[in-house]
């Protein structure tokens, strides 16, 4: 027996250890791997694709405007953007009225978050370490802010935007963030969570909190700063189409990062939203292509390139939820309609979103959030929706989810229209929105920057 108790003091501590899950190295890499792939949409992709849409004497100002709001917000992310975003109540009974809407400051300035710190992704047992989630969600913060930036492009203050940005960031992206995707994980599945998440909104990598976030947000910047000079009477054609061709096809690569890393592990349901990304942007393609083709007469290349943004925006709340033929008709309806939106309906709307960036990001949103709840049914191919308490698929509703999906729809359109509205409002009366009209029409390049794209 004095032999034997060191040995099961021994057993009893290899138990504990092993009872603690350790990051595996290939799912840290792939995060790792799709958080550099999301960055890169924005550095360089949308700063390209934005860039070649806007006149030649615009170009870099747009460039600039996008380079410095991923910085901004990279810093303020670490600052205290995720722990706003991810951080909550542990137990029902540290519950507050603020809870389900945002989070704390205990994670402020990253403290507690080492090298050592794992958080759980979607399967119980299986972590990640929390620095990759934090540079991950990071990525998405900044490419959310990013996208706002076309819907004003040539007409607004440097400083304006910035200033814009930074609210809607703090008052919509982050509570928006903590309402649809912050949850205890498989391990704590009854622990609290977010409003939207609690209501069983499913939002897989993103549609409410980005795009139509994103896309209200710009449609209303745009409305209250005013069309630019020349809206609708002069021609604003894109100067150089390569490079939002280029761009474009970056943010589709960059893509498979930012809805197969949503997955949050390296697994078959990772493959899944990664082809599913493939095929519905392939479908957005040819629907926009197509459809220009039956009711223009022409196929352009603007077209196609919308239609790929369309599908990936369309496919990014079902990516892990759907089928593949589920996301082609995803990527088909969504690049019909926001081509539709773009043609007919901006145009009566009388508001100049310069790059659509509400007319793709925002309805796409919409159109892909709603669609989740129709093409995430097994019958239709779909994955279900996972029941953590029974351990498997529960019986799936396609009215209910499809009514959770239009409730996350109308309240990521409501946050984030208010909040906008009270930000943009408060930038105008203490800075003012737009340049003066002779720097719009020498162009913000050499009036703002200093300098010209173009030598």
């Amino acid at each position: 027996m004095l032999i034997a108790a060191p040995s099961f003091a021994q057993d009893a501590a290899v138990a504990v250890e092993a009872a603690v899950p350790v990051p595996d190295k290939g799912d840290t890499t792939w995060m790792l791997v799709s958080a550099i792939l999301v960055m890169m949409m924005t550095l360089p992709g949308l700063a390209l694709f934005y860039g070649g849409l806007v006149r030649a004497k615009n170009m870099l100002s747009v460039l600039m405007q996008v380079l410095t709001v991923f910085s901004l917000m990279a810093i303020l992310w670490v600052a205290f953007g995720y722990s706003l975003a991810f951080t909550g109540a542990g137990t029902a009974e540290d519950v507050t009225f603020f809870t389900p809407y945002i989070g704390g400051l205990s994670k402020m300035f990253l403290s507690g978050v080492g090298t050592d710190s794992v958080v759980e992704g979607f399967t119980a047992g299986v972590v990640i370490p929390e620095l990759s989630f934090v540079i991950f969600q990071m990525a998405f913060a900044c490419i959310a802010s990013a996208l706002i930036v076309g819907a004003t492009a040539e007409r607004l203050k440097f400083s304006a935007i910035l200033m814009f940005i930074v609210i809607w960031f703090v008052f919509s992206y982050l509570p928006m963030a903590h309402m649809v995707w912050w949850w205890g994980g498989p391990s704590a599945y009854d622990a609290p969570s977010g409003l939207l998440f609690g209501h069983g909104a499913l939002d897989f990598a993103g549609g409410t909190v980005i795009h139509i976030n994103a896309g209200v947000a710009g449609l209303v910047a745009a409305m209250v700063a005013g069309p630019r000079l020349g809206y609708r009477k002069e021609l604003l054609a894109p100067h150089n189409l390569s490079f939002t061709l280029i761009g474009g096809c970056l943010l589709w690569i960059g893509w498979f990062g930012f809805n197969a890393g949503s997955n949050l592990e390296a697994n078959g349901l990772t493959a899944l939203a990664m082809i599913n990304t493939a095929v519905a942007t392939a479908a957005g393609v040819l629907a926009w292509s197509f459809g220009e083709w039956a009711f223009r007469g022409h196929p352009s290349l603007l077209g196609g390139i919308s239609g790929a943004i369309a599908g990936l925006v369309g496919i990014t709340p079902a990516a892990g939820f759907v089928g593949p033929m589920g996301a082609i008709a995803i990527g088909l309806i969504a690049g019909l309609l926001c081509m539709w939106f773009v043609i007919s309906m901006k145009p009566r709307m009388g508001i100049d979103d310069s790059l659509d960036v509400f007319g793709i990001h925002g309805i796409g949103g919409i159109i892909g959030a709603i669609l989740t709840g129709v093409f995430a049914a097994p019958s239709l191919g779909g994955t279900g929706v996972f029941d953590y308490g029974a351990n498997a698929v529960a019986e799936f509703s396609m009215g209910a989810q499809v009514w959770n999906q239009t409730l996350g729809v109308v309240i990521a359109i409501v946050w984030s229209g208010v909040v906008s509205f009270v930000a943009i409002h408060i930038v105008k009366a203490l800075i003012g929105l737009r340049v003066t009209d002779t720097d719009e029409r020498q162009g913000l390049d050499i009036t703002t920057h200093g300098e010209n794209a173009y030598n």
